[in-house]
């Protein structure tokens, strides 16, 4: 059974990888958003049980989550002629992903995440 800690992860990994080839298929900011979408790939592949143990030796999946949190942070701010609903999709993953590492890390203990 997936808890939902891991169903938060999950959702906001997939939400950085849209968020990512929504940018890369735009005019913006396409280093960060090729960038953004191979860190998203390698934070869904740590979640996956036959291939997590490959990723894990690469780096962890809170430094991935760091650095995925710096990069949506970055489109945040280099928009670029992103669409509105492209803001929501890289707010909503922002939020997702600082919920999962603060929770990860032990800083919040939220019963029921955990």
């Amino acid at each position: 059974m997936i808890s939902l800690l891991t169903l938060i992860a999950l959702v906001a990994g997939v939400l950085a990888l849209v968020d990512g080839i929504i940018r890369v298929r735009g005019r913006g900011a396409a280093v960060l958003a090729v960038i953004e979408i191979i860190v998203a790939v390698l934070f869904l592949i740590a979640f996956i049980p036959p291939l997590a143990a490959v990723v894990p030796t690469l780096v962890s999946t809170v430094t991935l989550a760091v650095v995925l949190l710096i990069l949506l942070v970055l489109q945040l701010v280099l928009r670029g002629s992103s669409r509105r609903g492209g803001v929501a999709i890289t707010v909503i993953a922002l939020v997702l992903l600082a919920l999962w590492v603060v929770v990860a890390l032990g800083w919040v203990a939220i019963p029921g995440l955990t």
